[in-house]
């Protein structure tokens, strides 16, 4: 075994927490889809909660956001930024105990989660359920993190700071900020404690948060992993790094002001509910900036999508940023929010970013840097990443057109009304309705999560071919 680890360990660089991150993305991506599947089939199937508690919907439904933003999402983001780091820096990580201490801080605080949400222990704050001494480790391992990477940039053997270290620098200090301003709270015991804000200000710090968490998380830090792998995999340079400068600067400015868009029709203020919308729809041009770019680095290399399933995964992933990007500011728009909101319409929002952008890149760059973290020359089958990508395609699309038809056939049901001002139909009767939906729904799921066992079998089979015979030279590939 230790053999096993000498042949992996890279002569300048720290691979071996990269390869824990990589691992483990596989590892809670089943976990968290696997929840996630289960939740929609009880939408569906509502007695598959077994009238257990800890498997009701409502215990089981922010363990599977959590588990798909922070552990997945998450574990895909540490071990691709500590990797580009070093690669784009040409230095090793600042200090390998520290970058230790991340992984296994991480892992921690997933598993307190997937111990506290099933037993109801939560603040009820959407994506920000956990208890404040889960929040408290979550800033130290990410105050941690973040001496790791701003640490390597500043030893770095490089004058230019590559552009995605300035994603993936933003991510970390956003995130950071936004934890610790919504997660203020007073402890009453162990187990529980209550927001510092009250009423219509929580509900704007919570979507100031909740939605920057999407923007800053779910966004800036998978655009920094974008802008690498997508060159990196098609061999070809960023198309325009002056645009994606651009790109950065003016997403970065517009999106912290986009939250509020999420409390149209409330007691928030009309200022703030319009502020929020006329900057989700300014957000439309840095985000099609740089999926264009992305898409543009492909020039003269299109014919790679042909035999290439891994670069397939990460353009796929481009177009599902670049719709979900036109979506969200239509959505943000009041006349088209008073039709979609509260729907499976946002339902399928989310997962046309979540599953078509977020997955899908992520799988990409863990398909690209798996072979290099196991000192292989290739993945054990590309005809299993094909099988994959077309998984996850067909899953995806299944997933977000259910949720589509579902969301306006609700909003509509909703809002009709009889001549005498009464409602013509009744909310149990847009449940019925939707029932299809949620079938499909489940189904496209249930493929998207089945293309994960497939990830994971090929993941598994890579690191187990004989490393010694097909090692890949520590020399080779460049930045």
């Amino acid at each position: 075994m230790s053999e096993l680890n000498t042949a992996l360990e890279h002569p300048t660089y720290n691979y071996k927490v990269v390869r824990q991150f990589a691992v483990m993305t596989v590892v809670w991506g089943i976990v968290g889809m696997l929840v996630g599947v289960l939740i929609a089939a009880q939408l569906a199937w509502p007695a598959l909660n077994f009238d257990l508690p800890w498997l009701h919907f409502g215990r089981l439904r922010p363990l599977h956001t959590n588990a798909v933003i922070f552990a997945f999402g998450g574990s895909a983001l540490f071990a691709t930024s500590y990797y580009i780091v070093q690669r784009t820096c040409q230095t090793r990580l600042l200090w390998d105990k520290l970058a230790a201490f991340t992984f296994w801080g991480w892992q921690l605080v997933i598993v307190s989660a997937a111990v506290t949400l099933p037993l109801g222990i939560t603040t009820s704050k959407e994506y920000a359920e956990l208890e404040w001494p889960i929040d408290i480790l979550i800033t130290v391992v990410w105050v941690a993190y973040a001496v790791v990477f701003f640490g390597t940039i500043m030893k770095r053997k490089t004058t230019h700071i590559y552009v995605a270290n300035w994603f993936l620098g933003a991510y970390i200090i956003a995130v950071a900020v936004l934890h610790i301003i919504n997660s203020m709270e007073i402890p009453v015991a162990l187990t529980k404690s209550y927001s510092v804000y009250a009423g219509t200000v929580d509900a704007m710090v919570q979507w100031w948060y909740g939605h920057n968490a999407v923007g800053f998380f779910l966004t800036a830090g998978f655009l920094g992993m974008m802008y690498y792998f997508v060159p990196k995999q098609a061999e070809r340079p960023v198309y325009s790094y002056r645009l994606s400068i651009v790109h950065f600067w003016a997403l970065v400015a517009v999106y912290i002001w986009a939250g509020p868009h999420h409390l149209h029709y409330t007691a928030l203020p009309n200022w703030a509910q319009s502020l929020g919308m006329v900057m989700s729809i300014i957000l439309l041009a840095p985000s099609w900036g740089g999926m264009i770019n992305g898409m543009m680095t492909l020039s003269g290399a299109w014919d790679k999508l042909r035999s290439d399933p891994i670069l397939r995964f990460l353009v796929v992933s481009l177009s599902f940023y670049g719709m979900s990007t036109f979506e969200g500011p239509m959505m943000s728009i009041r006349t088209v929010n008073a039709l979609s909101h509260y729907t499976d319409w946002t339902i399928g929002h989310v997962h046309s970013g979540a599953l078509g952008w977020v997955a899908m890149i992520s799988i990409g760059a863990i398909y690209h840097l798996i072979p290099i973290l196991f000192a292989k020359p290739r993945m054990y089958s590309v005809g299993l990443i094909n099988v994959h990508f077309w998984m996850a395609t067909i899953g995806t699309v299944l997933y977000i057109v259910s949720m589509w038809v579902n969301g306006i056939l609700q909003g509509l049901m909703w809002r009709a009304y009889n001549q005498d001002g009464t409602l013509t139909y009744s909310f149990v009767e847009s449940v019925a309705a939707s029932y299809p939906g949620y079938v499909v729904r489940f189904l496209g799921g249930a493929i998207f999560f089945s293309g994960m066992l497939v990830m994971a079998y090929n993941v598994y089979m890579t690191s187990r071919r004989d490393v010694e015979s097909q090692a890949v030279p520590a020399t080779a590939g460049a930045v």
